[in-house]
């Protein structure tokens, strides 16, 4: 369900991206289909207060609020980016992290003005050097990817914190497994 929402809204985020570059011929009220108006409910419930009266206006005249559309882009690009797993001791992405770095590289090409700061992280095993080290190879993979998939790399910045910051603080494989991760923090 979150899959189908996400690849949704990148796809809502797209055509509004398409609108406010002057590419429509009709107002947007003309384009918008029966099947398309649930997708736009499920976003604006998953979207934090205040964002609703930031939404996309059609006054009946065929006007259309770029800005509005450009701040609905960057919140959904604030709130909708998915953190990365890695399997241990690897910086090599998965099918799984693939997937999802999909959708966000959708919603970092939907809202151009966001830069992005990619957080590579490690489990507890392994020197402070080595996870360092580790952490960064886990960013700078997620970045290249990104970058492979149509998102300027000047809006891409990475850091590792190696092993400091963990999800969760347990010595269980899961928890370790948690802690492999790469996140993504907008940067205004």
């Amino acid at each position: 369900m979150q899959k189908l929402t996400i690849t949704r809204l990148v796809v809502m985020l797209f055509a509004l991206t398409l609108l406010a570059s002057g590419c429509a011929k009709k107002p947007v009220a003309e384009q918008t289909t029966m099947t398309e108006q649930p997708a736009q409910v499920e976003v604006q419930q998953q979207q934090p207060a205040g964002v609703a009266e930031q939404s996309v206006t059609d006054t009946g005249a065929g006007s259309y609020d770029a800005a509005a559309a450009a701040r609905a882009a960057e919140n959904a690009a604030t709130s909708g980016l998915q953190r990365i797993h890695f399997d241990f001791d690897q910086y090599v992405l998965t099918d799984a992290a693939k997937t999802i770095l999909v959708n966000n590289a959708g919603l970092l090409r939907a809202a151009p003005a966001i830069k992005v700061l990619i957080e590579g992280h490690c489990d507890e095993r392994g020197s402070d050097e080595y996870n360092l080290a580790l952490g960064e190879k886990r960013a700078l993979a997620t970045k290249n990817y990104l970058v492979s998939l149509g998102v300027p790399a000047e809006r891409l910045s990475v850091i590792s914190y190696g092993e400091e910051m963990p999800l969760d603080g347990a010595r269980t494989k899961e928890a370790w497994a948690k802690n492999r991760r790469a996140d993504f923090k907008v940067k205004r």
